[in-house]
């Protein structure tokens, strides 16, 4: 499995803000700026720019905990200072062989938030090699919720770590992009797919 997924601190969640994503922050007072529910201010961030627009990073300082793509010049955490950590120069490195073409899986240590389910779901994500695509259906059926599309589509664009938890890599039956909750939305999506070699119906 490429990617490692281990328990994470409630009060370090990050979520981006998008369709699918419950976006919570605070400020550097420790007052809500986005919501009503408090969260810490990341322990380590890292930015680094890609074609797809600046990625933001951010790590409990053994895993990468979230990645967010840049969307209308806007970061989830642009107004903070980065304050990196090895974790997140690795992750930085491996996405750069990824957009290079040089690099098809990542190994880096992900952590991540969610329900059981969300977490099953995107523990099947990361089992998805590099080129490939499976549908919401599919992923329905491996978690015992075959009839539940839209408990799975809410899941899959809850993934906090998108790219090195490929979401992108899944389809509605048709081949078709139902949508996408990071970076310019199906725009991105369709890039990665294209990047990746997958076939796909806009």
């Amino acid at each position: 499995m490429p990617s490692r997924f281990t328990p994470m601190s409630e009060l370090r969640q990050s979520r981006v803000r998008r369709p699918g994503y419950s976006r919570v922050m605070t400020t550097a007072q420790g007052r809500t700026s986005r919501s009503s529910t408090l969260v810490a201010v990341p322990a380590f961030l890292r930015r680094t720019d890609s074609p797809l627009g600046r990625i933001e990073l951010l790590s409990d300082g053994l895993c990468v905990t979230s990645l967010s793509i840049e969307c209308a010049g806007s970061l989830p955490w642009g107004d903070l200072p980065e304050n990196t950590a090895p974790v997140l120069e690795v992750a930085v490195t491996q996405l750069g062989e990824y957009f290079e073409g040089k690099r098809t899986e990542f190994d880096v240590p992900v952590a991540v938030v969610g329900t059981d389910f969300q977490k099953q779901v995107w523990a099947e994500l990361s089992l998805l090699p590099y080129g490939s695509v499976v549908s919401y259906g599919f992923l329905g059926g491996v978690t015992g919720r075959a009839t539940a599309g839209r408990a799975v589509g809410g899941a899959v664009g809850a993934n906090p770590v998108p790219i090195i938890v490929p979401c992108h890599r899944v389809l509605a039956a048709n081949g078709r992009i139902t949508g996408f909750s990071a970076g310019e939305g199906i725009a991105t999506k369709a890039w990665l797919l294209d990047h990746e070699g997958i076939e796909h119906r806009s």
